[in-house]
């Protein structure tokens, strides 16, 4: 019984449980109001917004139990473009009434639990309109659980799939549910959104984790009348915010907001039944793109006939684009093309047939078609170029653009493979390239957007990569790897592996480019896959057997990885025991650098390389620049979200002084992504070799076979590959290589071929005769800079688009006539042209005008509104010229003719606006500014009147007064002095003061400047006005948005019209028929004169001016003539008011006219003075420094320069070279009268009035006295002011100058000297500069300059003193240090900057340099070639029996007697020289043997006089210097000892005397060279490599290694000994087992039947086997030297053999 009464009462409650869900009876029809707003723009009131509203009724019936039916009755729809909330919703009649149909049709849609399913439509309803009606359905969607009122989860919407958070209330007593709803729409697990323009960045996820661009939410509140069956939707409403900035939101972003409102309106019991017609499945709840991805959001237009207005805009941009580029030409452009993406392929081609022979047209539909950005593009590029109607450059420059601005699908990569695999392409090494590698661009972009791509789409490449490999064809190769890189795919990592070394078996057999192609080509497939890219790369940076170049680039990409914490480490690690110095200096110059980084995406690999870097310092921080380096330069402004970066890596080696490859890169941040904008790289491998050494060697037999007999007696000899000149480079943009170029022999044979060849001089000739006939262009070149495009539903159905437009013209009209006389011959020669007299009109009419929008709002194919900021520039810069140019008698006169009807040479105008608009109505589209003319700040609004009222109740109680208070702390931007002060005052000043100071930051900024070159009658003015919203929020997004505009406009001058500019220059004897206003002495004499009256007069006048005068001149030779201007002034206030009124009246006029110093006399005493003052101070200085220093700060300089000019002995001797100067020039201030012109230029304004205006220049040459004048005249009548300059060559070693200029060249005076000397007993040079008196801004900027210098010179490591020098004078002398280095002093007023042994990149031709160029002297190429390569050749030294090495490491070994030792060879197969030494260690003497092109040179001693052998040939001391017949080669004496020269066999030199021993190579044979010396690379870690390449620890086994072993002890070298591998003779237990050991190094021993005489002990490595291994000795131990060392052991080598009569 109990159970029974249980059972019921569950039954009863479960009977009475009410239902969430929404219900819709089946057969009734639920009405519902309905009205949804999306508007855009700031979120401040008053400003513009724009926006749509849509208001219908809803009417919703059930079909079946999950299937309803939705009817929209009564719609309407408004635009909004006004001042928000002022203005009010416009009806859009016209737009309402051509959807009416479509908005009318009753829509299916599945809808369980809450949930809506599948909607469904006839096909006549529009994509937007289905949106819309989704955009309803989307406030149905509700995920209600039954069991809890409060949770999360991800829900499908128009959005996409968003989390979301359902909060459930019930109201009991209203018996009412309360349903609240929220969607992170930045948190999503499927976002709706379409991205174009963008396929090239990268997102930054630590970049948004500190700040976001974009953010957006949306809430949904719902009443619910609940019921056993389902609930009710009484009334729902919804906001959506969404926000966006590209610099941080949390700066002031603008907004779209949507807002929705249902209610339910009344239930009727008919039901809905839908049209008859075919419902077809049209998705479900999610937005569906439509038509808006190909409409342009910064104009509407209705599309009636698209072949008809394409052709009318084709007629308009043809037409309007001839003399100068039409302003609206950009946004005609646009439109070009987005009629161009709405029309079919077919009209296309129609077009193309109709407009392809007319050359404008033509032009500008080749430039649209790659913008079009879909598939088309490539279709129609393809199909044209194939039946031959677009030419080779239109078909690359289009296929180039297209490929980076097509939407990425499998139609487009289709039409482009095919492309590629065409056979004309691939016999087109340029097309075939760009094809190639736009191919995998494409494949990265559709990876991009698909993260399921197919691996089908790069297989093909895959497969090309292994026929390459396959067939050695290494340009084949590299191209297929690039293609590889720009894919990205990670399934190509797998064909990447075979081509590089450790992974691939065919990486051997392939050169080292191919290697570095293949793992620059992982740096894509990193971005997708880092840990696969980082196995590999690690590997091959440990992989210490790697080509260094090599290893240092596997570095590059690992970083690029953004490598862990653990990885990190692991490189400190492996750097700390790194043999190679130059990829231990790029790792570690990289972690350095990286310590510094601040973007947010390396946050955590500099963390890591911090501490790396301490771990590797104490080691490495030392090195120098000469080693491999990276360098990285970046900025990140967080609050901003912006940041730049920039990279830069140098790979060298000590090869050359040219880096082997440099790669650059810069890096943008915004709104939360990053793009590598730009990447250069450039590789150069032998290009200095091949511009310096010797390009044919000798071939014949015996010097080939001389030199291989010499390596084959090396032990275990091997060569190094020889560097192939080559040069190549690429270019990547947004990390997508699109150019590279391989410069080598046969390319430049190529170019050389084409440019010497009859076409170019045909093509030359045609250009000419068109330029002699006459010949008019014009070319317009328009460009979609960039169209960046964000879309993404908003919660009304409506799309809202973020975009970026920039579209530029560039037009250029062009007009050339030309005549030459006498006329050009059939066979004309370009020499001819120097006989002729030529005549040439030109006129040149450049004009660019660009437009960008930025745009954030509505934009479909029916309707837009939205937000837009654009910016409009324009520039026109025309030019027309006539000129002349008489060859013969040297006559070149050019006529600058003023341009009519164009004065605005520059505008840009930049406007925000909101913008409503419909495609029905065009005409009623309506534009607002974005900030009204009358706007007023709602704060200042509020804190006016609440000030008001706050100030007639101050008598009130304090308490009242805090919200008044508040309100003014508010308003004064918390100024709480201000605030107190109103609140005592109880007045209402401060406040209306402040009211005005918001107008006046209210009121536009207004500038205009304005300048005038009365000469040539040119005005030229700038006007700026700006208006912004800065005074609402003072953030950088409120700054832009307003109006802002400025122009530049030149204009005559108010003087008279100037016709034309003449320039004319007169060369040769007819120089001074040319000139207008003579120069001479008598003009001087005449303002003396008058100044001597004017002076006279002031003295009468002023009393006492005389002792001011005298007080003035005696004081501080440092007071500037501002300090005298100053004591003029002072002076006159004492004196009465009228007689300092005559003297203002005049002062000018005395200014005006001071022409000279008051006497030399005085002159002469001040000299003196500063002279004493001088030495003083320098010897007050000298005392707080070193006496070294002392030396260097003095620096005394002895000059050798004796004047030619004196006029007698005895003035010679008593005369400087100064006042020897000052002879010549007093002796004829001007030329004029002495001799005639040899230059005149003269510069005039022909003005209709012909007065004479404009510039005269002439230029003097004294032959007897070598002194060159240049006068610069005014040509105006009064105008006395000029330029005099004055060059002197007082002798072989001084130069003098004198610059004056001013009134009569008198106001300003410098003097400048070069001259040389010596410093000591070294070679000096002296530069000296002096004034009497300079223009105030020349001493600022100098003052500037100075200290410019002063922290350059610090920087540089310099030594800086402060002095007391000469105050009026600059000196700089220079002494020879060294042929290779400087010592520097500058003396400048107020500092000493010195440094002692300056380094120069070349030698000096000074000492033993100058005596080795004069086997160049016939070639100031081969002289700067042996400049340059002097100072950086690579020098090793022997010293008796110690060989310091090209890398400055010293080698002691004892050498064995009469054995050639390497001492330095050429290390490649093409053994250009070989240096042998031999030591007598009887008569402790070396003797060197050089090896070298067709010759054996042999020095050595006899008795104290070194000795020089050619070919056995013992050649005298005094017939040197000797000179190779054929080779460049010398040997002559150098000192005490004998030096032999070849720099382009690559010895720099090789000297030999009885005490040392030298050979230097050239700085391409560093790292090339083997022997003794070394490899000249730098890497002294690396030191002791033996001929097998093998390295080795002890200094004698590495000496002996290159010994030259006999090969019979009959040998006539005396040497009876070879190199051998020898057994240990104790025996050894290695691992627990009994071994018998062979040394893995080369031991010097006597030939069998040979005793020796002298030995050493030698510690070498030993292989051990076990001793019952029987070994063959001439199989094992011909591959013991390439076993492993078990042990190191010290051993017995012999160094002298004494051999037996019996020995073979």
């Amino acid at each position: 019984m109990r159970v029974l009464v249980l059972a019921l009462t569950v039954a009863l409650v479960a009977g009475h449980q009410l239902k969430l869900d929404p219900e819709f009876a089946v057969g009734k029809t639920y009405t519902y109001k309905y009205e949804a707003i999306l508007m855009g723009g700031l979120p401040e009131e008053g400003l513009a917004r724009a926006g749509f509203k849509i208001r219908s009724k809803v009417l919703i019936s059930a079909l079946a139990a999950n299937t309803f039916v939705l009817k929209l009755l009564e719609p309407e729809l408004f635009e909004y473009s006004g001042i928000w909330p002022k203005d009010a919703f416009i009806p859009a009649t016209k737009l309402t009434s051509a959807l009416s149909d479509q908005l009318l049709t009753p829509l299916k849609f599945e809808y369980a639990n809450g949930v809506v399913g599948k909607v469904f439509a006839p096909a006549g309803v529009s994509a937007s309109v289905l949106n819309i009606v989704r955009g309803i359905l989307n406030i149905f969607q509700m995920n209600i659980k039954k069991t809890v009122n409060v949770y999360e989860l991800q829900e499908p919407g128009v959005q996409g799939v968003c989390k979301t958070h359902y909060v459930i209330t019930e109201d009991a007593k209203a018996e009412r549910v309360l349903l609240t709803k929220t969607k992170d729409l930045n948190h999503c697990q499927e976002r709706i959104m379409r991205d174009i323009g963008m396929a090239y960045t990268e997102r930054c996820a630590e970049c948004r984790a500190r700040g976001n661009a974009l953010k957006g939410t949306a809430a949904f509140n719902y009443i619910m009348k609940p019921s056993a069956t389902g609930a009710l939707i009484l009334e729902a409403s919804s906001t959506e915010l969404i926000q966006f900035s590209p610099i941080n939101i949390i700066n002031g972003a603008a907004q779209m907001e949507a807002k929705q409102f249902l209610k339910f309106l009344e239930i009727q019991k008919a039901p809905l039944e839908p049209i008859k017609a075919e419902y077809l499945h049209r998705g479900n709840l999610r937005y569906e793109f439509g038509s808006e991805l190909l409409q342009t959001p910064i104009q509407l237009l209705r599309i009636t006939n698209a072949e008809a207005q394409i052709v009318e805009i084709l007629n308009h941009l043809v037409n309007n684009n001839v003399a100068k580029v039409h302003e609206d030409a950009p946004l005609k452009f646009i439109e070009l093309i987005q009629l161009l993406r709405s029309a079919k392929y077919e009209t296309i081609e129609s077009l193309w047939s109709q407009f392809k022979s007319r050359t404008t047209h033509r032009e500008w539909i080749r430039n649209a078609v790659p913008a079009i950005g879909t598939h088309v593009a490539m279709r129609f590029i393809k199909e044209k170029f194939l039946v031959g109607e677009l030419t080779l450059a239109e078909v690359t420059r289009s296929l180039t653009i297209a490929i980076h601005m097509v939407t990425a699908d499998l139609e487009a990569i289709k039409l482009l493979r095919e492309l590629a695999e065409n056979q004309k392409v691939m016999e087109t090494p340029v097309l075939n390239e760009i094809a190639a590698l736009g191919y995998g661009s494409l494949v990265s972009k559709y990876c991009g957007e698909n993260p399921t791509c197919p691996v089908d789409l790069i297989r093909p490449v895959h497969e090309l990569v292994a026929q390459a490999v396959a067939k050695g064809d290494i340009n084949e190769i590299i191209v297929t790897l690039k293609v590889l890189g720009n894919a990205g795919h990670p399934s190509s990592l797998k064909p990447i592996l075979k081509v590089l070394p450790s992974f691939g078996s065919a990486a051997a057999t392939l050169p080292l480019r191919v290697h570095i192609e293949g793992v620059l080509a992982l740096r894509n497939i990193a971005k997708r896959e880092p840990k696969m890219v980082q196995e590999v790369a690690v590997q091959l940076f440990m992989d210490r057997a790697l080509h260094p170049e090599l290893r240092m680039v596997a570095a590059i990409v690992l970083f690029e990885t953004k490598l862990p914490m653990g990885l990190v480490t692991a490189l400190a690690d492996a750097l700390l025991r790194e043999p190679n110095l130059q990829v231990a200096s790029l790792v570690y110059s990289y972690m350095k650098a990286m310590t510094r980084s601040t973007t947010p995406d390396f946050a955590p690999v500099a963390a890591a390389c911090n501490v790396a870097v301490n771990i590797l310092s104490p080691k490495l921080n030392r090195l120098s620049y000469r080693y491999s380096r990276a360098l990285l330069v970046d900025g990140y402004y967080s609050p901003w979200m912006v940041g730049a970066a920039a990279s830069a890596f140098y790979v060298n080696d000590a090869a050359t002084v040219l880096p082997r490859t440099i790669m650059a890169k810069a890096r943008t941040y915004l709104a939360g992504a990053y793009a590598d904008v730009i990447e250069i790289g450039v590789r150069t491998e032998g290009i200095q070799e091949a511009l310096l050494k010797v390009q044919d060697l000798p071939n014949n037999t015996d010097r080939i076979t001389k030199m291989r007999k010499v390596l084959k007696a090396l032990s275990e000899w091997r060569a190094q590959p020889s560097s192939q000149p080559l040069a190549s480079a690429h270019v990547k943009l947004f990390g997508q290589e699109i150019a590279f170029v391989s410069v080598n022999k046969g390319l430049v044979d190529q170019l050389m071929a084409l440019v010497t060849g009859p076409e170019v001089q045909t093509y030359g000739r045609k250009a000419l005769d068109a330029v002699l006939a006459g010949t008019k262009f014009n070319f317009a070149e328009p460009m979609l800079v960039a169209e960046v495009r964000r879309i993404l539903p908003t919660a009304v159905g409506l799309p809202m688009e973020l975009s970026f437009y920039t579209s530029s013209v560039l037009n250029t009209a062009i007009e050339l006539q030309a005549t030459v006389s006498p006329p050009i011959a059939q066979k004309f020669h370009p020499s001819q042209l120097l006989k002729s007299d030529i005549s040439m009109r030109a006129a040149f009419f450049p004009s660019v005008s660009s437009y960008t929008y930025a745009v954030m709002g509505v934009n479909t194919a029916l309707a837009q509104a939205a937000v837009v900021s654009r910016a409009r520039i324009y520039t026109i810069l025309p030019a027309r010229i006539e000129a002349r140019l008489d060859m013969i008698k040297g006559n070149f006169k050019f006529e600058l003719l003023p341009v009519q009807g164009v004065n605005k040479i520059a505008s840009a105008l930049v406007e925000t606006f909101a913008v409503a608009r419909n495609v029905e109505d065009l005409a009623a589209a309506k534009i607002t500014p974005m900030i009204p003319a009358d706007f007023t700040p709602q704060s200042s609004k509020k804190s006016s009147s609440r000030s008001s009222r706050m100030g007639s109740s101050l008598t009130d109680d304090m308490v009242s007064l805090s919200p008044c208070l508040l309100c003014l702390t508010t308003f004064l931007q918390s100024n709480i002095v201000l605030s107190v002060m109103l609140l005592q005052s109880g007045s209402s000043e401060l406040v209306s003061d402040q009211q005005s100071k918001m107008s006046k930051l209210i009121k536009a900024f207004e500038k205009r400047l304005c300048g005038e070159i009365e000469t040539f009658g040119i005005k030229a003015c700038t006007m700026i006005e700006s208006r912004n919203a800065a005074f609402i929020r003072d953030v950088p997004l409120y700054a832009v948005i307003g109006k802002h505009s400025a122009f530049i406009e030149v204009t005559p001058a108010a003087t008279p019209v100037i016709e034309k500019i003449e320039i004319e220059i007169q060369v040769g004897e007819k120089a001074a028929e040319k000139i207008i206003k003579v120069i001479d002495l008598s003009q001087d004499e005449g303002i003396l004169e008058d100044k001597n009256i004017l002076m006279k007069l002031k003295k009468i006048l002023v009393p006492g001016l005389k002792n001011r005068t005298s007080s003035r001149s005696s004081r501080s030779h440092a007071v500037s003539s501002s300090s005298s201007s100053s004591d003029v002034s002072t002076s006159s206030k004492s004196s009465s008011h009228k007689k300092s009124k005559m003297v203002d009246i005049l002062d000018p006029i005395v200014k005006a006219s001071k022409l000279q110093k008051s006497s030399s006399r005085s002159s002469s005493s001040r000299s003196s003075l500063l002279s004493s003052k001088s030495s003083s101070s320098r010897s007050t200085s000298s005392l707080s420094s070193s006496q070294s220093k002392q030396e260097l700060y003095e620096m005394n300089f002895t000059k050798h320069h004796i004047h030619q000019h004196a006029l007698s002995a005895t003035r010679r001797n008593s005369q400087s070279s100064a006042r020897s100067f000052n002879a010549i020039y007093d002796k004829a201030k001007y030329l004029t009268n002495a001799v005639n012109p040899t230059v005149t230029i003269l510069i005039r304004a022909v003005s209709a009035d012909h007065k004479v205006q404009g510039y005269q220049i002439a230029a003097y040459f004294d032959k007897e006295t070598s002194r060159l004048q240049l006068l610069f005249a005014n040509l105006a009548k009064n105008n006395n002011w000029r330029i005099c300059a004055d060059g002197v060559r007082l002798s072989d070693h001084k130069l003098m100058a004198k610059i004056a200029w001013g009134i009569y060249c008198k106001q300003y005076v410098t003097e400048i000297s070069a001259e040389t000397g010596i410093v000591g007993q070294e070679p000096a040079v002296r530069l000296k500069l002096t004034w009497e008196k300079l223009p105030r801004n020349m001493k600022y900027y100098g003052e500037e300059l100075s200290e410019y210098i002063s922290r350059f010179a610090l920087q540089a490591g310099m030594s800086l003193a402060k002095a007391k020098n000469v105050h009026n004078q600059i000196k700089l002398t220079v002494a020879a240090a060294s042929e290779q280095s400087l010592n520097v002093v500058l003396k400048t007023p107020s500092r000493t900057i010195f440094k002692k042994a300056i380094s120069l990149p070349i030698s000096l031709p000074i000492g033993d340099t100058a005596s080795e160029l004069q086997a160049y002297q016939d070639s100031w190429v081969d002289t700067i070639a042996y400049m340059v390569s002097k100072p950086h050749a690579a020098e090793c030294s022997v010293i008796k029996d110690t060989v310091i090495t090209f890398n400055n490491r010293k080698v002691k070994a004892e050498m064995p007697h009469s054995c050639l030792q390497v001492l330095a060879q050429d290390g490649t197969s093409e053994a250009k020289f070989i240096v042998l030494l031999k030591r007598d260690q009887q008569h402790e003497q070396n003797m060197l043997t050089v090896k070298i092109a067709d010759i054996d040179v042999d020095m050595y001693q006899k008795g104290n006089v070194a000795m020089v052998k050619v070919n056995n040939v013992e050649i005298p001391v005094s017939d040197l210097p000797y000179r190779h017949p054929t080779a460049d080669i010398q040997i002559r004496q150098s000192g005490e000892g004998i030096a032999l020269h070849a720099p382009r066999h690559g010895l720099q030199e090789v000297y030999f005397d009885k005490d040392i021993q030298k050979v230097k190579v050239v700085d391409w044979m560093r790292g090339q060279t083997s022997g003794l010396c070394g490899k000249a690379d730098g890497e002294v870690r690396q030191e002791l490599r033996m001929p097998n390449t093998h390295l080795t620890k002890n200094a004698v086994s590495y000496a002996h290694s290159w010994v030259l072993p006999a090969e019979s002890c009959r040998d006539a070298t005396e040497c009876y000994m070879k190199l051998e591998s020898v057994k240990l003779e104790k025996q050894i237990i290695l691992h627990g087992q009994e071994s018998k050991c062979f040394s893995v190094e080369p031991v010097l021993r006597c030939l069998p039947g040979c005793l020796a005489l002298r030995t050493t002990t030698v510690s070498v490595g030993f292989h051990c086997l076990p001793a019952d291994t029987s070994l063959n000795r001439s199989e094992g131990m011909s591959s013991i030297f390439e076993k492993s060392v078990d042990l190191r052991e010290r051993t017995e080598a012999h160094l002298a053999c004494r051999c037996t009569a019996q020995c073979a």
